[in-house]
């Protein structure tokens, strides 16, 4: 079984997979994880992969653009 988990905190994924019985699930080759880094397939200089809402408003959405380059590798 293939997971792949897109992320902007790839360190804290990774410290659960390394201390978890999914590592275990992982070293005996039931599952592979791949751990995808949002900010990797932004494409400016500050790796920036939110922005504010259209129309304004409170909060902050995603870009879709970083989601579809990772979907292309994928």
């Amino acid at each position: 079984m293939k997971f792949s988990i897109v992320t902007i905190f790839p360190d804290m994924i990774n410290a659960y997979l390394e201390a978890s019985i999914v590592k275990r699930a992982i070293q005996s080759g039931v599952i592979t994880v791949r751990v995808h880094n949002l900010r990797d397939y932004a494409v400016d200089k500050h790796k920036t992969v939110d922005d504010y809402p259209y129309g304004g408003g409170v909060g902050m959405v995603m870009k879709p653009e970083p989601f579809f380059r990772i979907a292309a590798t994928l």
